[in-house]
């Protein structure tokens, strides 16, 4: 018999085998023999990255949470809470905004007396000593007291007035009105103070003037001493 067909047969089995490896490859490609799809963007695939991925993945610089769907990040607390503070402090500083006078940076003196139609007038005048605006508003607390520290006679009456806010610069005063009934006229029961004791506005510690303007009344009729607001300057 003759055998020319031999070398036939093996290349038709040398064919089928390749067609089956060939089947083989695509299948272990993710079931599809496609070229790779061309992806635009700023930066190019990672070295070994499958075909077909996403445009953000592709184009997105690695570590960029916006561009691959997620939120960015606002900023920090301490960025928030710095900002806060700065502007509350500019605020404070450019608004102008000044504080009530301290004790500490206020001294007090009593003025010449202004005698009138039987009546006694003082100025007690507060003088701001500091190196800083502020402001003083309302009446001042004050009592006539012996060498030994022990009030003469009952705290002084306001007088009817209407408040209002006196801005003291360094070296600037106010002055509230002090007043009584002579005691020569009225008769009532007196008493030589050594000091008058002056607190300012709104504060607990007070201020001690020696005094020397004589006698004044602690009992008895027309007894009473008056004060009045606060008023800018040191005298009427």
């Amino acid at each position: 018999m003759a055998h020319p067909s031999l070398p036939v047969n093996r290349a038709a089995l040398l064919a089928g085998t390749a067609a089956v490896l060939g089947l083989l490859t695509a299948c272990g490609n993710g079931g599809t023999a496609s070229p790779p799809q061309h992806v635009s963007g700023t930066a190019a695939p990672a070295s070994g990255e499958p075909s077909g991925g996403t445009a953000a993945s592709a184009s997105t610089a690695p570590g960029d949470g916006a561009a691959q769907g997620r939120t960015a990040p606002g900023p920090s607390p301490a960025t928030t809470r710095a900002g806060g503070t700065t502007a509350s402090t500019g605020t404070g500083t450019s608004g102008g905004a000044v504080g009530r006078c301290h004790t500490s940076q206020l001294k007090a003196s009593v003025g010449r007396n202004d005698p009138g139609a039987g009546q006694e007038n003082f100025p007690v005048v507060l003088t701001n000593v500091s190196g800083h605006t502020c402001t003083v508003r309302g009446y001042p607390g004050a009592a006539f007291v012996d060498a030994a520290g022990k009030q003469l006679g009952p705290d002084p009456k306001r007088e009817a007035g209407t408040p209002t806010t006196v801005t003291l610069k360094p070296g600037r005063s106010a002055w509230a009105g002090l007043t009584f009934s002579n005691p020569g006229v009225s008769g009532a029961k007196t008493a030589t103070p050594a000091a008058l004791i002056v607190t300012p506005p709104d504060e607990r510690d007070h201020l001690t003037v020696p005094w020397k303007a004589g006698p004044v009344p602690v009992g008895g009729n027309a007894s009473s001493v008056f004060l009045t607001v606060l008023s800018p300057g040191t005298a009427p």
